[in-house]
């Protein structure tokens, strides 16, 4: 923030070593919880009780060049007036707000500095006077700072101003002085401890955040890593398992020393996706979430869903597949599988009875997944695809999953109402995901 000192500045403020004596003392009260209320009502009664003092000794004096008596009514005649000043120099210390006390005290210290000289001002004022301008520049004036000065350093130097015309005009020159130099240097020390706190404030909070985002980063990285392992290198280690025992049992004429070391294989294998699976553990936890302990599905795993849905469904359900098969990534395999399985739970909820087909297209480097029911399509009033057929039960989240999940993999995903009636969810899916 232009014109406010930074933590460095201190020193600088312009304060002598007993200014900075004084707001030294200013901050370690102000800082104190319940302190500020008892220091007002301490230096509030020693104003008072110097202000019937000086009452006294003017009205003697009064009574000694005068010679007349009535010193009684002479002192009461004084003192209402310097003990109303005396305590409109400390009482707003404690009942108002920062800026509006020191703007109070300012104005009463003029008024007696002005008609009663330097006399009237008591030791009590004085302090009174250096708190309440520390207080305005640690609390700030409400408004915000702009692009040079902001409100509180303004009103800390015009605070300052009637000091300095009184000092300059010779009138209460001591007082005049001291205030003229101290109620500036009060301010603006509170200004840079208030600049220095908000940098404190602000560096703790971007340490959170960076360790917050650190954490966020570490997880989800961990996340990923562990996908990756459990979709597609624990696949391939189970895979080597099964093949290797399968070639040990199948081969004919295979020498005892060639079935021992494909069972030394498997076994192998067998216990590094074991220890994966635990390492999966760890690392799933880190991230947050619970390990999974099979391989991730994929298209091989189909006709084990649909025949899961027919059963469950009691209606037909039929996978047509054309096109020349080939090998898909596993992430892209898995969101074909996850795509299916919402599209069919999707139609189960929404078209009960209602048969199902299942088509997969290869060619051309990408597959056409399609899944359509001959239902009653998209409630009336809903665009195809809307919210009232989704599979989740939900506002449009099954369908905005699956769409997700064909965006992942770097395809595309569509639905409408299917020609003849019914509902249709077509994804088109590449072989591999591209890399961003």
């Amino acid at each position: 923030m232009a014109g406010i000192p930074g933590p460095g500045d201190a020193p600088g403020l312009g304060c002598g070593d007993n200014d900075c004596m004084a707001t030294g003392w200013a901050q370690r009260i102000t800082a104190a919880p319940h302190s500020l209320t008892t220091v007002g009502v301490v230096l509030g009664l020693a104003a008072f009780g110097q202000a019937i003092a000086r009452a006294v000794t003017l009205a003697t004096a009064h009574t000694v060049q005068a010679a007349s008596p009535g010193p009684a009514a002479e002192a009461a005649l004084y003192a209402v007036p310097l003990c109303l000043l005396a305590l409109a120099t400390t009482v707003p210390l404690i009942f108002l707000r920062p800026a509006a006390a020191a703007v109070a005290i300012t104005a009463a210290s003029t008024v007696s500095l002005t008609v009663f000289g330097s006399g009237a001002l008591t030791v009590g004022g004085l302090a009174a006077q250096v708190l309440a301008s520390y207080r305005l520049g640690r609390a700030g004036v409400p408004g915000g700072a702009g692009a040079g000065w902001d409100r509180t350093q303004i009103l800390a130097c015009g605070l300052a101003v009637p000091f300095l015309v009184l000092a300059l005009a010779g009138h209460a020159d001591v007082p005049a002085i001291l205030l003229a130099v101290g109620v500036p240097a009060a301010a603006w020390a509170g200004i840079a401890q208030r600049a220095r706190g908000e940098a404190a404030r602000q560096a703790t909070a971007r340490e959170v955040m960076a360790g917050t985002l650190a954490d966020h980063m570490a997880r989800g990285e961990r996340a990923r890593i562990a996908r990756e392992l459990h979709d597609v290198v624990a696949h391939h280690i189970s895979m080597i398992a099964v093949q290797a025992e399968t070639a040990r049992e199948t081969t004919p004429g295979l020498p005892a020393a060639g079935a021992q070391r494909l069972a030394e294989i498997a076994g192998t294998a067998r216990a590094g996706l074991t220890e994966m699976r635990r390492l999966l553990g760890v690392l799933r936890e880190d991230a947050g979430g619970a390990a999974a302990r099979h391989p991730q599905p994929g298209l091989p795993q189909l006709a084990e869903l649909i025949d899961a849905a027919r059963e469950t469904s009691g209606a037909g359900v039929r996978l047509i597949v054309s096109g020349p098969v080939a090998a898909f990534d596993p992430s892209v395999e898995l969101a074909a599988y996850r795509i299916v399985q919402e599209a069919l739970t999707n139609a189960r909820r929404h078209a009960p009875g209602t048969a199902v087909d299942v088509e997969l297209r290869y060619g051309g480097g990408t597959m056409l997944l399609q899944v359509r029911d001959n239902g009653p399509g998209p409630p009336a009033g809903h665009p195809a695809g809307g919210n009232g057929h989704d599979g989740a039960g939900g506002p449009g989240h099954g369908l905005t999953g699956m769409r997700e999940r064909a965006t992942a993999a770097g395809g595309s995903l569509r639905t409408a109402a299917a020609p003849g009636g019914g509902f249709l969810v077509e994804a088109t899916l590449p072989a591999k995901p591209e890399l961003p």
